[in-house]
């Protein structure tokens, strides 16, 4: 077990995030592989978009779920500018309607920013979510560290005055099981801000591909159609198999 460092960090070179479109080609291509995902567990999950995205990004993979049965519902709240009072008061609020509706604990799924967001929600009201599944999201990001879209965050911040920031919480650890998907030609955050402590209801995955392209990267949606296929109260890291492990650089990093 490795605990997570808050060094300065730097994103890889953002030229790499010219991939995503080359994901989302094979995303289309590869779909009808997706619809053999495991499917035996049909759970209820919200997905929540990155920074300065909006639902419109999570529509394929929330469309994916949909196909393997899952209720898969995005968050409603428009374009994604930050840790607002608004947003914070708005997800719980979809949370909360959410977990209602369902009678249970819910999923969240959380790209980027989105996944931050996630881990507060599981930090601060664990009884409401079932687990946390990251995209890209920097978690651990250090207190002098920057990412690509830093003066746009820092622009957003001044006139949205954001309510949350880095040093205000740990998300390190969350009380519900957790997985974090991370790629280390991310152009946008660095991979290691990415990392959670493993421990046994926490794991980090590793993919190939882009910070922008992890909503459509097939590898990614197969950890996540894997992680909520499981029956609750019985969580156990991700294990690809057969053809499926190939795609997976390094299964699991500490």
């Amino acid at each position: 077990m490795t605990t997570v460092t808050t060094q300065s960090r730097r994103p890889a070179n953002p030229v790499f995030e010219l991939l995503s479109p080359v994901e989302f080609g094979v995303f289309a291509a590869t779909s009808p592989f997706l619809r053999r995902a495991p499917k035996d567990r049909r759970q209820p999950v919200m997905v929540l978009p990155g920074f300065v995205a909006a639902d419109g990004s999570t529509l394929a993979m929330r469309m994916t779920l949909r196909r393997l049965g899952h209720r898969a519902v995005g968050w409603k709240l428009g374009r994604n500018l930050g840790p607002t009072q608004r947003t914070l008061d708005g997800i719980l609020r979809r949370l909360q309607e959410e977990a209602a509706r369902a009678g249970q604990p819910i999923s969240l799924v959380g790209w980027s920013l989105g996944g931050i967001y996630a881990r507060l929600l599981a930090q601060e009201h664990p009884d409401l979510v079932r687990q946390v599944i990251s995209l890209g999201s920097p978690f651990n990001i250090g207190l002098a560290e920057d990412t690509t879209v830093s003066p746009l965050w820092d622009l957003l911040d001044r006139r949205g005055h954001f309510v949350r920031d880095r040093d205000s919480v740990d998300l390190n650890r969350i009380p519900v099981p957790s997985t974090s998907i991370f790629t280390k030609t991310d152009g946008i955050v660095s991979w290691q801000s990415c990392l959670q402590t493993t421990h046994s209801e926490a794991e980090n995955v590793q993919v190939l591909g882009s910070h922008c392209g992890l909503g459509v990267n097939v590898a990614a949606i197969a950890v996540i159609a894997d992680r909520l296929a499981q029956r609750p109260g019985t969580w156990r890291p991700f294990a690809p198999k057969g053809t499926l492990a190939k795609v997976y650089p390094v299964r699991r990093i500490r």
